[in-house]
């Protein structure tokens, strides 16, 4: 007999089908990669607003279709904000009415914050001041103007006092949605560990709170300056307000258009600050921006 002879099965190599083959209705997915964007990109895309604007301006103001009596062209502007500068009248000004919007901002934000703290985190304290805060709340602090010049006179404690009314108001709302929004098991779970009050809200409830802290930091710096410019009308013998009265007075258009620039970029620069604190605190949170865009 024969040897019987061993067949080696010869491996095949087993072809992968894919999901079209198998499921012709279905797409192979490609995930999309973001593309890295160049760090100038996002500044010089912000930019073109504003430039577009200066330049329509100019436009206007060298064409004659804007009249100087109107508003002064942008290079009036300049000068005249040079001329301020140089004689110190702008320097002056601005030192005021940054004292006010500060000290103003650091009693409303004070204020706030205490009263979203203890009405979030306790219900007595809800129940007790939340209906009353609420009340005042829709009360528009341009309306309290004529009462506290009757309460307070014309002095330097009005003007701070409608900034501190003004700004307290928003960072109460998010305070106290911040805390309630606090996980309520890590709160049970510190309190089980023996950690008192004032620890737990230092350590766990304001940590907790932190971005909606941030969003009525960023309510209140802006409405800071908004209330800047109505305290400032109050009489004032120095300020940024001071000086558009002046100027009001005597119709230089150039320097009303400076001090408004004046307000604008104070705004702007409060809402820079907060941006960077959001960095800086919360460096988590720009990890996850431009998921969609």
């Amino acid at each position: 007999m024969s040897a019987p002879t061993v067949i080696e099965a010869q491996p095949r190599a087993i072809e992968a089908e894919s999901p079209e083959r198998e499921y012709p209705g279905l797409v192979a997915p490609r995930p999309r990669i973001p593309r890295p964007r160049p760090r100038l990109l996002s500044p010089a895309l912000r930019a073109i607003g504003p430039l577009a604007l200066i330049g329509g301006w100019a436009w206007a103001s060298h064409s004659g279709a804007l009249s100087p009596d109107l508003l002064g062209s942008p290079a009036d502007v300049v000068h005249a904000a040079r001329e301020m500068w140089d004689n110190g009248q702008l320097p002056d000004a601005l030192r005021v009415s940054l004292g006010r919007a500060g000290l103003g901002l650091v009693f409303g934000l004070s204020i706030g914050l205490a009263l979203g703290v203890l009405t979030g985190f306790s219900r007595l304290g809800e129940e007790l001041l939340d209906s009353s805060v609420q009340l005042l709340r829709t009360v528009p602090f341009l309306a309290l103007v004529p009462l506290f010049m009757v309460w307070f006179g014309i002095g330097e404690s009005a003007r701070v006092i409608l900034i501190a009314v003004a700004t307290a108001f928003p960072m109460y709302v998010s305070a106290s949605g911040g805390v309630r929004n606090v996980d309520r098991k890590l709160v049970e779970a510190m309190r089980s560990f023996g950690v008192g009050r004032l620890a737990l809200v230092r350590e766990v409830v304001l940590p907790g709170a932190l971005p909606a802290l941030l969003s009525g930091l960023r309510l209140s710096m802006t409405l800071s300056v908004i209330a800047l410019i109505a305290a400032e009308e109050i009489n004032s013998t120095a300020g940024i307000g001071y000086l558009m009265s002046q100027a009001q007075s005597f119709s230089r258009t150039d320097i009303l258009t400076v001090c408004i620039l004046v307000y604008a970029i104070l705004g702007l620069l409060a809402d820079v600050i907060v941006r960077i604190l959001e960095r800086v605190l919360m460096p988590w949170r720009g990890q996850g921006q431009g998921a969609g865009r």
